[in-house]
């Protein structure tokens, strides 16, 4: 089966591939390597998007945005993560952040955070997981507790990506008791810099910037921080999944390094095994499934009718692709002779992939997480 977005959608992918051989060097490997060349190079480039009003693209023109349809959106979602996302942490300002503040956040937030997002100029980290909060977030113990016309909030998160980076936190926190733990939790847009909170990094092999550990001291928030409204903060979390685990077009990556391996190994590509080349067919069968999966969640996204099974469908997929397509090509580039010519970008690409992919079935909820609220959601359309 084939999908296809249409011309304008196709010239934009030409316009993105350019505009990446131009901006960004033959090497890179993202933004969050050891090298600080890598995020200047990242945020040159945003702000080349968004010159051109492609950052954020399918933004309303009103928030800074270029009025595109999601299908243009998802084309520069594809071409960013197939070439190690030279974006760097703005994908998350763009893809969850940004949309979720046109529709929960005040006048004054809107007017405050979209702008400088859309100009690339910004990088938020997210406030969620925590030790005992993880795929199981409702359980979190960081607390929100009344002082005068706001709130002292104090507790650690952990996992944070871009912690050491970010100018701007999307926070939750506990500020009431309810009879089910999803009650009583509230949304805070706060700043990096308050000196209430502590960011240590946590050394990993994907990578700096990528796991911190955030502490909060009896941070002060005021209502002019709260996103949406107080102790209602549970709805906001769940827009902010679907958003995000459509966000980041895994597949796109994973087809175009399958999709180079037989140019690599040249010749010696049919003396592979053909067992290898059998996995290698059904990793390409697997990319067009995640591809179409997503596609299914952007459309029903973008007319308010997707579910929470939905979303998790999809991320079943890509991130079990994401580390099935790894092994396939580690076994792949064990064959790669290093004088050959393309070697040492494959082996570089491929060696990037497999180390990012092993936390994909971890990040942004976990699998099992996922395959419960895919049950659940078949088990109530069956009803």
């Amino acid at each position: 089966m084939d999908f296809d977005m249409g011309k304008q959608a196709a010239d934009l992918r030409v316009q993105l591939r350019d505009l990446i051989k131009a901006h960004v060097p033959e090497h890179f490997l993202g933004a969050f390597t050891d090298d600080p060349a890598d995020l200047d190079t990242a945020q040159r480039f945003c702000r080349t998007l968004a010159e051109r009003n492609m950052l954020c693209l399918a933004w309303p023109e009103e928030f800074g945005g270029g009025g595109a349809s999601v299908w243009e959106q998802t084309v520069v979602r594809e071409e960013m993560w197939a070439h190690h996302e030279p974006r760097g942490a703005q994908y998350m300002g763009v893809n969850w952040v940004g949309p979720i503040i046109m529709r929960h956040g005040t006048q004054e937030q809107q007017r405050n955070h979209l702008p400088p997002i859309a100009a690339g100029e910004v990088i938020w980290c997210q406030g969620f997981s925590e030790p005992e909060a993880g795929s199981d977030l409702a359980s979190l113990r960081t607390t929100a507790r009344p002082d005068g016309d706001g709130w002292l909030v104090s507790g650690q998160k952990i996992w944070t990506s871009y912690a050491t980076m970010a100018q701007w936190c999307f926070l939750l926190a506990r500020t009431s008791r309810g009879e089910k733990k999803q009650q009583g939790l509230t949304i805070f847009l706060v700043r990096m810099d308050d000196p209430a909170i502590t960011v240590r990094p946590i050394r990993c092999m994907m990578g700096p910037h990528h796991l911190n550990e955030v502490f909060f001291d009896s941070l002060r928030v005021t209502q002019a921080d709260v996103l949406g409204t107080v102790d209602h903060g549970w709805s906001i979390v769940q827009d902010v999944m679907s958003f995000e685990r459509v966000g980041i077009a895994r597949y796109a990556r994973c087809e175009r390094l399958l999709a180079a391996a037989p140019a690599v190994l040249g010749e010696r590509w049919e003396s592979l095994p053909a067992e290898l080349r059998g996995r290698w067919i059904r990793m390409l069968a697997h990319c067009r499934r995640a591809r179409l999966l997503a596609y299914r969640v952007v459309a029903r996204q973008s007319s308010g009718r997707i579910t929470p099974g939905d979303a998790s469908a999809y991320r079943i997929a890509v991130t079990k692709l994401d580390q099935d397509s790894a092994e396939v090509l580690m076994d792949i580039a064990a064959e790669v002779r290093h004088e050959d010519h393309c070697a040492a970008w494959f082996l570089g690409e491929v060696e990037d992939h497999w180390r990012y992919s092993q936390a994909s079935t971890v990040s942004s909820g976990s699998i099992e997480m996922q395959r419960i609220l895919l049950s659940r959601s078949m088990l109530a359309a069956v009803k």
